[in-house]
Order: structure tokens, then C-alpha cells, then sequence
């Protein structure tokens, strides 16, 4: 790589979505067609000028910029995520055009992807946390809108809990930003990671890591903060819910990286704790979707699990040390080959749901029977996300698999217990035959059976799909096989670019894929994949209707519902309870004491008191008419407060 060398495509990257996002509303206010033929040209030039990374290693700064100023640096890892995150972008933009024609506020859809895009290039580019958490906060809050996009209840409401999370999470990864801040006087990656590395203890930041941890974590859609990740999926436009999957839960995902591999470097202990993490939403993840028969929401699931196995590589890194290469290849071999599964499996179901507007595996059923095309734009990422040797995602899996095997085996020559990283193996190649098992549940579901009630009747007249997206959604599916055939030539060396910036090396030989002591575990999975879909899915998760057709049913049990059973319940009514009872203690106390005082101090006992400026104050007035001047005190403070906010906010940035 060349030396470090100030670069303009960053800022670029980063500001120019946002200049661009402003111009496509003020066209499609008046041309629809020049808006949809401009956002197709915004994307592509920011696709192009991520490209003029390769191969360089780049920063920028604008200093004084929100008080600490933001800082941007393009490595070998950010510029894998740059140029991904600008060709997912361009696709999903070409495919919107189609897949928006029949939908309301599409100028509003357009406005917010490209503020999202910019967003996001800011959290990959960001070289410091202050800057990755201003542009995390940005891309949450206009990511909401793409979320609940057709304003029904049920999209609304799930768009209210991915913002709530979001929210939520933020607050606690800026508190645990101040605290580093205090600590370490800096928030730049390269520098926290010299001062973290020359602390005796790192367990006292234990604390501060977790709470930076809390707000990526639920952004990746990790347990237990997972629970708005398949609602949103869902009921997102298909366009945007392969942003979600392909992307933006990818931020959470680099966060985590940042805080395992820059902040607790080569911690068994922090590393243990994110294998944990790993572990349980990677199993829970692809139980659910085993049970889901919602297509959208089988893909949500499958995401929430996949992104299971890349937090588990993680955390092999932390426990392997500074023999972490393997799980360092495999953190960001499946990073990217997630990305590029969920953009087919997503764009594939948008296609369904265009021409059928449905997404209920029963009433989808067999309706690609006749479409070869779409066949191979599912079958492809579903032999790569199942693990079938010769695909892409075997080569992911494999590395992630054998981290663990060499980890075992370094306890073994210690003479410590292994039984924990056993279980956790095991859990690791069941859960890859879940996932090949619920995949293909969708595969036989919409290609291989025969609908009971007649094959499905398209609402769109037409081609299913236009023949430029024939064309790339096809290209793309016939690239993961070749990455899983040539692993060295492709999947070896975009590991190798990524692995400065994990801390990591390279591994010290080649890795022999296909010899039979990595194919077993595959094997392991594809056996465990047959055996639930045959004895479960098709015996447990299927039943004759009243018609004697055998049909797909969900039985996962609705108690078993974190949101509903116990989020909302202590957001939304114990703790206001809790904190309007302490209030009204907090209160009646204050009045108590007062009473006290004109009793015993000043000898006053006249009954209830009623402050010289309480007329203004509609709570201990006794007349009517003064509820009106409360309210209009009141409008008053707040308008001022928020004038007093904004300059400030202006005085900082300036």
C-alpha cells in the first residue's frame, strides 16, 4: 500500500450523497423521470469514486467541525466497505425504479436513501468514534423513514421500535464515549489503541466498552437487542430492506470489530464475552426463521444469524490473540458474503412481492416454477449462505469453524477444560444445518411444489423483471461460485487487505479448503439440514388445511415475544410508573417541608399555600381563564428553548 495521503474522495464520499439527496427532491417535485434517471447517476459517481480508493491509503480532516472536529481514513478494510457499500447502493437505486413505480412518496423514499448513503460512507470512512457516532446517529434516524415507508400501523410501529432501539442505543454509546474521553483524551481509533494497549488492567474499561458495545450491538441486531430487526426488515420496501441486511445492521457490525479489535486487542475475556453474544443470536436467529412463513421475514432472521456467525469470529479473535488470522479472514470473508447473499435473496423477494404482493409462503407457492432466471438468483446465495463446498460462503464458514477448531486444540495443550468451545462448535455446525434447512424450505416453497389453489396470478402486467436487472442480479449470482472455486485468487486477498486494520496477519500458510478435515464440518451441517427439514419442517411445520392440502403454518408460540411480553411493558408502563411515583414523592415532599416551615418558623399556618407566582401556573391555580396563560407561557419557553438550541448548535459546528 502507499503512503498516507490526503484525499478529497473522502468528504466527497462521505457530503456529496447529502447535496445530492437535496437536488433529486427539488426535481422530482416537478419531473419524475429526470429524478429516477438523476439518483441512477448520483449512485453510479459515488460507486466510481469509491473505486479511486483501491489500492491507496487516504485521510481527511475538517478540524473544529462539531467541536472535535470529524476525522476520515480509507485503509484496505474501509475501502472494501466504501466500494461495497457504493455498488449495493447503485443496484438497489436501479432496482427501486421498478420496484417503486406503484408506490406513494417516492420523492420522500429517494431524499432519505441518499441521506442514509451518505451516512453510512461516514461510519465506514470515520476515523475516530466521535465521527463514526455522528454519522451512526444520522443514518439511524433517516433510515427510520425508509422503515416505515407505506405508513400502515403495523409498519409504523415497527418503525417506531427500530427508532427506539436506535435511539436508546446511541445515548448509551455516547455516555460510554464521554467516560473513554475522560480517561483517555482521545477518541481516534489508532490512538486509543496504543492507550488501551498500555494499561496494566484493561478490565476497569470493561464497563465503558460495554456501554460503547450497547448501541452497535443493537444496530447489528444482536440478542438481546434484536427484537426490532425482523418486524423492520419486513415491512421495509424490498430496495431498502436490502440496505438493511446488505449494510446498515453492518454498521453495528463494524462497531463491534472497533471495540474487540482496537479498543480490547487480543482480550480472551471481552472475547469470550462477544463468542457468547455470537453464539445465542446465531442459534435464536436461525430458529426463527426455521418457523417464520413470511419470506421477508425469514431472510430478517436468517440475517439476524448470519450476523451470529461474523460476532462469533469476532470473538475468536479476542481468544486467540495474536494467532487470530483465521478468524480475522472470517470475520470479513462472511461480512462481505452476507452482504452479497442478502442483496439476491432480498431484490429476489422485492421481485415476488411487485408482481404478487404477497409474501406468505402459501400463497407464493410455486410461482417460480416456469422463471429459470429467478431460480438462479435464489439458488445461487442459498448454496453460498448453507455452506455447500465450491460456493462463496463454505470459504467463510470454514475459516470461522476452524478459529475454533485451533482454539480447542491450544486448550487442549494447556490441559484446560475444552467443553465450553465444544459446545460452542457444535452449536456453530448445527446452526449452519438450520440454515441450510430454512432455505431450503424457501427454495422447494417457491420453485420445486405445485400451489393446491392454482399458480399465483401476477398483478403486474409485464416482464417480471426488467432485463438490466436480469442482467446484474445474474452476474452476481454467477460470481459465487467462482469465489468459491478460485478462494485463493479472491477471497484470500481481499482478506489479506482487511487484516491490517483487525489488528491481524495474514494466515501463515495456505489454507486447503477442500482437504477433508474442513469438509467434514460442512458435511456435519448438510446432514443436520436434511434432518430437520424432512422430520421437522415438512412433519412439524406443515399440516392438511380443511381442504386436505398439506400448507406451511407458524408455530412459534406468541408468548415468546420479547417486545410485546417485556420491552414494551417496562418502557411504556412500569418505569413512567415508577418515575411519576418518585416524582410525586420528590413533590409532596417539597410541600411538606414548606408547610413545616410556615408552621414552626415563621408561625404561619393559614391553610394551603399558593406562591405569589403560581397565578401563572394552571397546576395550583383556581381559576379557569388562567389555563390559557399557562399555555401561552408555555409555547413561549419552549420556542425559545429551541431557538437557544439551534444557535448553539450553529455556534458549534461554525
Amino acid at each position: 500500500m502507499e503512503t498516507m495521503t490526503t484525499s478529497i474522495i473522502l468528504p466527497f464520499l462521505v457530503f456529496f450523497p447529502f447535496l445530492g439527496a437535496v437536488i433529486s427532491y427539488i426535481i422530482g417535485r416537478s419531473n419524475k423521470g429526470a429524478r429516477d434517471i438523476w439518483c441512477w447517476i448520483l449512485s453510479a459517481v459515488i460507486f466510481i469514486a469509491s473505486l479511486t480508493l483501491i489500492g491507496k491509503e487516504t485521510v481527511y480532516s475538517l478540524r473544529g467541525f462539531c467541536g472535535l472536529g470529524l476525522s476520515f481514513a480509507a485503509d484496505g478494510f474501509g475501502v472494501i466497505l466504501a466500494v461495497l457499500t457504493g455498488a449495493i447502493w447503485l443496484i438497489t437505486t436501479i432496482f427501486s425504479k421498478e420496484y417503486m413505480a406503484a408506490e406513494r412518496n417516492r420523492n420522500r423514499y429517494y431524499f432519505f436513501v441518499f441521506l442514509t448513503l451518505g451516512a453510512t460512507m461516514g461510519i465506514f470512512l470515520s476515523a475516530d468514534l466521535f465521527t463514526t457516532f455522528i454519522f451512526f446517529e444520522i443514518m439511524s434516524f433517516t433510515s427510520f423513514v425508509l422503515v416505515m415507508h407505506d405508513e400502515e400501523d403495523f409498519t409504523v410501529r415497527s418503525a417506531k421500535t427500530y427508532l427506539a432501539v436506535a435511539v436508546i442505543g446511541g445515548l448509551v454509546t455516547l455516555m460510554g464515549l464521554f467516560m473513554m474521553y475522560q480517561k483517555a483524551g482521545t477518541l481516534n481509533m489508532a490512538e486509543l489503541t496504543a492507550f488501551m494497549q498500555s494499561r496494566e488492567n484493561p478490565a476497569e474499561f470493561y464497563a465503558i466498552g460495554v456501554l460503547i458495545l450497547f448501541g452497535f450491538a443493537a444496530k447489528a441486531g444482536l440478542f438481546p437487542l434484536h427484537t426490532w430487526l425482523p418486524n423492520a426488515y419486513t415491512v421495509a420496501p424490498a430496495p431498502s430492506s436490502a440496505l438493511l441486511s446488505c449494510l446498515l445492521t453492518k454498521t453495528g457490525v463494524f462497531g463491534t470489530i472497533i471495540v474487540s479489535c482496537k479498543l480490547f486487542l487480543h482480550d480472551a475475556a471481552w472475547g469470550q464475552f462477544i463468542l457468547i453474544l455470537g453464539i445465542i443470536t446465531m442459534v435464536l436467529g436461525a430458529v426463527l426463521a426455521v418457523f417464520s412463513v413470511n419470506l421477508k421475514r425469514t431472510l430478517a432472521c436468517s440475517s439476524m444469524s448470519q450476523i451470529g456467525f461474523i460476532i462469533i469470529a469476532i470473538g475468536m479473535q479476542g481468544l486467540l490473540g495474536e494467532h487470530n488470522a483465521l478468524a480475522a479472514s472470517g470475520t470479513l470473508l462472511h461480512f462481505l458474503n452476507h452482504s452479497l447473499f442478502k442483496l439476491l435473496l432480498f431484490l429476489g423477494a422485492g421481485v415476488i412481492f411487485m408482481n404478487l404482493r404477497e409474501l406468505n409462503l402459501n400463497k407464493i407457492r410455486g410461482y417460480g416454477k416456469d422463471k429459470p432466471l429467478l431460480k438462479l438468483i435464489f439458488l445461487m446465495p442459498i448454496l453460498g449462505i448453507g455452506g455447500i463446498p465450491l460456493w462463496n460462503g463454505y470459504i467463510s464458514k470454514t475459516l470461522i469453524h476452524e478459529s475454533m477448531v485451533e482454539y480447542i486444540e491450544v486448550l487442549k495443550e494447556a490441559g484446560q477444560s475444552i467443553a465450553f468451545m465444544k459446545g460452542a462448535e457444535i452449536l456453530f455446525l448445527f446452526s449452519g444445518g438450520l440454515t441450510l434447512a430454512y432455505m431450503t424450505k424457501i427454495f422447494v416453497c417457491i420453485f420445486l411444489e405445485d400451489n393446491p389453489y392454482g399458480a399465483p396470478k401476477p398483478v403486474k402486467n409485464g416482464p417480471y423483471i426488467s432485463k438490466l436487472m436480469a442482467v446484474i442480479l445474474g452476474a452476481i449470482a454467477i460470481c459465487l461460485p467462482i469465489l468459491g472455486i478460485f478462494p485463493h485468487q479472491t477471497q484470500d486477498a481481499l482478506a489479506a487487505m482487511g487484516a491490517h486494520f483487525m489488528n491481524a496477519h495474514t494466515p501463515a500458510h495456505a489454507v486447503h479448503y477442500f482437504a477433508w478435515v474442513n469438509l467434514k464440518g460442512a458435511v456435519i451441517s448438510i446432514c443436520v439440514g436434511i434432518v430437520v427439514y424432512f422430520l421437522f419442517i415438512r412433519k412439524v411445520l406443515m399440516q392438511k388445511d380443511a381442504n386436505g392440502n398439506l400448507v406451511y403454518v407458524d408455530r412459534w408460540p406468541e408468548w415468546c415475544n420479547l417486545e410485546d411480553k417485556v420491552y414494551r411493558p417496562i418502557l411504556l408502563t412500569v418505569l413512567p410508573y415508577v418515575g411519576g411515583f418518585f416524582a410525586r414523592i420528590a413533590g409532596n415532599l417539597m410541600d411538606d417541608i414548606i408547610a413545616l416551615l410556615r408552621i414552626f418558623i415563621f408561625n404561619n399556618d393559614n391553610g394551603r399555600i399558593v406562591p405569589p407566582e403560581d397565578k401563572y401556573f394552571s397546576a395550583y391555580t383556581d381559576y379557569e381563564n388562567d389555563h390559557q396563560v399557562y399555555r401561552e407561557g408555555f409555547a413561549q419557553s419552549i420556542l425559545l428553548i429551541g431557538l437557544g438550541l439551534t444557535i448553539a448548535v450553529i455556534y458549534i459546528i461554525v
